[in-house]
C-alpha cells in the first residue's frame, strides 16, 4: 500500500462535476486533475498512464474505465450507482465505491414531507395564501387526502426504505413492503410481487435503485391496483416509473396524487406530469442538505484514501466486494 505522506504522487481524475468539499480534499491529498465530462475520446495518453482513481458523481461507463489501464479505484458520490458500470468494473479488479448511511435519514425526511405535502395539499394551500386568495375567497378547501386511516407500502426495503417504514410507524401507518426476497427477521408484512403490494395498500413508497430490474416497475397495473385513493411517492429512482402512465393516473383520478423527488430524464420534467396539480414535485433534493452533502463528500474521500493507503475501501459496493487492491 502506498504510504500516506506519498498520497500527493497518485493522480485521481475528476470528471464533470463533483461536491466542492470533495474536491477541495481530493486536491489537498492528491494529485487532481479535472476534465468536463468521462468522454474516453477526452483521455490523452498521458492520464491513461497514471490515473489510478476517479472521484465522481456516477456517469462512469466501461469505454471510460478501459482507457485508463492504471485504474483502481472509481468512488462514486451518492447512494445510487446505477450510472457506473459496476459489473463491468469487477471485471476488470476495479474497486466502485457509494455513499449509504450518511444520506439514509435525509432521505427518509424527505420522503415524509413528500407524503404529507401530497396528502394535504400543503404546497397548494401556501400559494392559495401567497396569492391573496385567503382574503379575497376565504378559507383554503378541506382536503379530501389525508395520512389517517392509511395503510403504507414500501417498494425496496434497504437502509432509506427502513428508515422510512419507522418514521410511519410513529405516525401510525402500518408498513408492508415488496422486495426481490424477504428480508430475514423483519415482521413487517411481505408482498411477493410489487402489484400484489399496491393492491393492498393506499400509500405506496418507492425507494428502489435504477437499473434494468426496476425499469418501469411502477406502472399501469400498480397504479390501478394502488386505487382511486392512491398515494405514490418516488424517493429512489425516476426510471423506475412508467411516467406516461403515472400522469394518466393523476389526472383520471386512478389514484388520488403524487410526490416525485425524482425522474427519467433529468433535469427534465415531463409536462403531462407538470400539468396535474395533484402532483408535489421536487427537484431531486432528497439529500440536498449542506450536513449531509458534505457527509456523502467526505466518504469519497475516505474511500479513495483507505484504498490507497490500506488496500480496503470503506463501502464498497457488491458487484465489486471482491476486488483486491494492488501490491
Amino acid at each position: 500500500m502506498t504510504d500516506t505522506h506519498d498520497l500527493s504522487r497518485i493522480t485521481v481524475l475528476v470528471p464533470g462535476a463533483l461536491n466542492d468539499h470533495a474536491a477541495k480534499r481530493i486536491e489537498k491529498t492528491f494529485e487532481m486533475i479535472r476534465m468536463d465530462s468521462a468522454d474516453p475520446a477526452k483521455v490523452t495518453p498521458e492520464l491513461a498512464g497514471k490515473v489510478r482513481g476517479i472521484a465522481a458523481f456516477g456517469g462512469i461507463s466501461a469505454g471510460f474505465m478501459d482507457a485508463l489501464p492504471k485504474l483502481e479505484i472509481v468512488a462514486s458520490f451518492g447512494v445510487g450507482y446505477d450510472s457506473v458500470d459496476a459489473v463491468h468494473a469487477g471485471k476488470k479488479s476495479v474497486m466502485v465505491t457509494n455513499t449509504p448511511d450518511v444520506l439514509t435519514e435525509e432521505v427518509a425526511d424527505t420522503a415524509l414531507g413528500m407524503l404529507i405535502n401530497a396528502v394535504r395539499e400543503l404546497p397548494r394551500a401556501e400559494d392559495y395564501l401567497r396569492e391573496g386568495r385567503w382574503v379575497k375567497e376565504g378559507p383554503y378547501r378541506l382536503t379530501p387526502g389525508t395520512l389517517r386511516g392509511r395503510k403504507a407500502g414500501i417498494f425496496g426495503m434497504g437502509r432509506i426504505g427502513q428508515a422510512i417504514a419507522h418514521r410511519l410507524e410513529a405516525f401510525g401507518l402500518p408498513v408492508a413492503y415488496h422486495n426481490r426476497r424477504q428480508v430475514e427477521g423483519m415482521d413487517y408484512e411481505y408482498h411477493p410481487t410489487l402489484v400484489s403490494l399496491a393492491g393492498a395498500v393506499d400509500t405506496l413508497i418507492s425507494v428502489v435503485p435504477g437499473g434494468a430490474s426496476t425499469l418501469k416497475a411502477v406502472n399501469a397495473e400498480v397504479l390501478k391496483a394502488l386505487g382511486p385513493n392512491g398515494v405514490f411517492v418516488n424517493i429512489g429512482r425516476g426510471s423506475t416509473v412508467d411516467e406516461e402512465a403515472l400522469a394518466a393516473a393523476l389526472r383520471d383520478g386512478t389514484i388520488l396524487a403524487a410526490g416525485l423527488d425524482v425522474f427519467a430524464d433529468e433535469p427534465n420534467v415531463p409536462k403531462a406530469l407538470l400539468d396535474v396539480p395533484n402532483a408535489t414535485l421536487l427537484p431531486h433534493v432528497g439529500s440536498a442538505s449542506v450536513h449531509t452533502r458534505n457527509a456523502m463528500a467526505d466518504l469519497v474521500v475516505d474511500n479513495l484514501l483507505s484504498w490507497f493507503s490500506k488496500g480496503e475501501p470503506v463501502t464498497a459496493v457488491p458487484e465489486t466486494a471482491h476486488v483486491k487492491a494492488k501490491r
